[in-house]
């Protein structure tokens, strides 16, 4: 329930002005309003001359650090912090993790959890610790039954793993075939809550779709960051060039049209989680079994599965040809569901070597095989 902004900020203060507060970021800005600075972060340091608040603002182009005592400064410079228009606080302490999103209206949303166990508690101890907080109000409008919830939590872990430590600003995310986004906003939630200022457009072939995701995004209030439009995966237009490309879950070949275009785009970081496999897999129905496979595709079941690893293997070949470093990772449990496979992405544009495109073009002419990613990036 939206909260007075005024006593909402009185008690960040007192939790910004205690020694014991572990760290803090504000980022992201107010409807209407726009920050001196684009983040800003404070946490406790031990120096020489005594126990200090570090505070470094970032205004975009470089951050700068500065420490000050506890007591009047500290309190001048968090008084300061406190009356520029940030859109969102997150502030963790020994007891709590609070974070406050400012809402269109000028009210305070405050989300209360626990804070991480320490390093000395015990494994068979720890509470489970979501990456996005069970009592985000994402879960109130998609729904919080504990299969979404952990498969949320298993795709911004993979998230996290991908991502550097320091984002761009603004980070642009694009999630090409999001469907019904609940993806697509939990990683909005997940990075501004990190303090990233974060852009999202959410792209998906139905117009209904549009619609519902555009609802959700103004019942969230975050419609100032989060768009959709309706358009295929090869030809929707986005007002920017995109740093994160997500694609979870597209359809067959609409996977190879998302990676082809996040490689054009020369995105930094793509996530990709393929859904059905049948180009190749009817490609090798039609094809001559290269010696002595042909037990790997004799039966339509085994045929099938080994499709399957052929092609996510083949666009990984494809996606480090063109400048890719290239994880393949499990994204979710299989009890879950039998398509848990992800492919992570990290644009290094190292070149490719002879021997990787000898791999590539050797397992191709192997099995006779046209990977559809190989037709869009030609």
């Amino acid at each position: 329930m939206p909260q007075p902004l005024a006593d909402t900020l009185a008690e960040v203060r007192t939790l910004l002005l205690d020694p014991a507060l572990t760290r803090a970021v504000a980022a992201g800005r107010r409807r209407g309003q726009t920050p001196t600075v684009t983040r800003v972060e404070l946490r406790p340091v031990a120096l020489k001359d005594g126990s200090k608040l570090q505070i470094v603002t970032d205004d975009g182009s470089r951050p700068f650090t500065r420490n000050v005592s506890w007591g009047d400064e500290a309190a001048a410079a968090v008084d300061e912090l406190l009356a520029e228009p940030f859109g969102n606080w997150h502030v963790e302490t020994p007891s709590a993790t609070v974070q406050v999103r400012i809402t269109k209206k000028g009210d305070a949303q405050v989300h209360r959890s626990a804070p991480a166990p320490t390093a000395g508690a015990l494994s068979h101890d720890r509470a489970k610790q979501w990456l996005l907080d069970p009592g985000d109000p994402l879960f109130s409008v998609i729904g919080g039954n504990a299969a979404k919830r952990r498969q949320v939590d298993a795709f911004l872990r993979a998230l996290a793993a991908t991502l550097p430590a320091e984002l761009p600003t603004p980070l642009r995310v694009v999630d090409l075939g999001c469907g019904n986004a609940y993806l697509t906003f939990a990683a909005y939630r997940y990075l501004t809550s990190l303090g990233a200022q974060v852009q999202v457009v959410g792209v998906d072939v139905r117009e209904d779709q549009r619609v519902r995701n555009t609802a959700v995004a103004d019942e969230l209030d975050c419609s100032a960051d989060v768009s959709f439009v309706a358009g295929t995966i090869e030809e929707a237009a986005l007002p920017f060039t995109p740093d994160l490309v997500l694609a979870l879950h597209a359809c067959d070949t609409a996977t190879d049209q998302a990676l082809a275009r996040a490689v054009r785009w020369s995105a930094r970081w793509v996530l990709a989680a393929p859904c059905c496999h049948h180009d190749i897999a009817a490609q090798l129905k039609g094809s001559p079994v290269p010696a002595p496979f042909g037990e790997l595709t004799r039966h339509a079941i085994m045929r099938e599965r080994f499709a399957d690893v052929l092609t996510d293997t083949l666009r990984a070949s494809l996606l480090r040809l063109n400048g890719y470093r290239v994880n393949v990772v499990e994204f979710i449990d299989s009890a879950h569901t039998p398509r848990n496979l992800l492919l992570r992405a990290h644009r290094t544009e190292a070149a490719p070597t002879a021997a990787q495109r000898e791999e590539y073009e050797t397992l191709t002419a192997a099995w006779s095989v046209t990977p559809a990613l190989e037709k869009l990036l030609s």
